[in-house]
């Protein structure tokens, strides 16, 4: 990791607070068992694959909320170079632009900044994660029939963030020394979306390149 990086991490600089598991607890000890594969070198590939006699909704919820608090960490080091100004609009590139949606203000597709729409996504998540009726953290605890849409429709979105930070701060990310970590990040992220189908693949196109580049085709 660059010492940029290390910088931004000491500091925890995230966009958001970050979520984290109770000791003691199943979610914690899968925590645990995630970060143990990715800090031995395993091959992405294998290190999302779910552990044998390990409930799927539970590795699922985990790394959920695993990649909010990294992909928070991602977008925090560019923030300041995020704005009103220089993002009008929330997009990766001219030919994808992401509209705000949700059951309250927005209830049509709106067309916002990228500053404001990383504010709901993150406030929005925050509040689907924290939400016990659809993130259950007490053993036993049935998962909702809602809980494989909810996830689907966090990591579909947090997929923009990466989009957005891709094509139109990668320039900061690299001057920083930061853009090995990005990758891994994004790599990881791709490979659990893809092994339990959480994205359409249509969706995941507006980083083909990306894609290529890394050989996660």
């Amino acid at each position: 990791m660059s010492h940029a990086l290390k910088q931004v991490f000491n500091k925890d600089k995230t966009f958001r607070p970050k979520r984290k598991f109770e000791p003691g607890t199943q979610r914690f000890e899968l925590h645990k068992k995630a970060q143990a594969s990715l800090n031995a070198g395993l091959d992405l590939k294998v290190a999302v694959q779910l552990p044998p006699g390990e409930e799927q909704n539970d590795w699922v919820a985990v790394h959920v909320v695993d990649f909010f608090n990294r992909i928070n960490l991602i977008y925090g080091t560019i923030s300041d170079y995020c704005t009103e100004q220089s993002c009008p609009v929330m997009s990766g590139g001219p030919k994808y632009e992401y509209r705000w949606q949700d059951e309250h203000k927005y209830r049509k597709p709106t067309a916002l900044s990228a500053p404001q729409y990383m504010n709901l996504l993150m406030d929005w998540i925050e509040v689907q994660i924290n939400n016990e009726d659809i993130f259950p953290t007490n053993v036993g605890t049935p998962f909702p029939k809602n809980f494989l849409p909810v996830v689907k429709k966090i990591l579909s979105r947090l997929f923009r963030v990466f989009v957005h930070v891709y094509i139109h701060h990668f320039d900061r990310i690299t001057q920083m020394g930061s853009e090995a970590h990005v990758n891994t990040c994004y790599k990881h992220f791709y490979y659990f979306v893809k092994e339990f189908n959480l994205i359409d693949t249509k969706e995941l196109e507006p980083l083909v390149s990306v894609r290529v580049a890394q050989g996660t085709r």
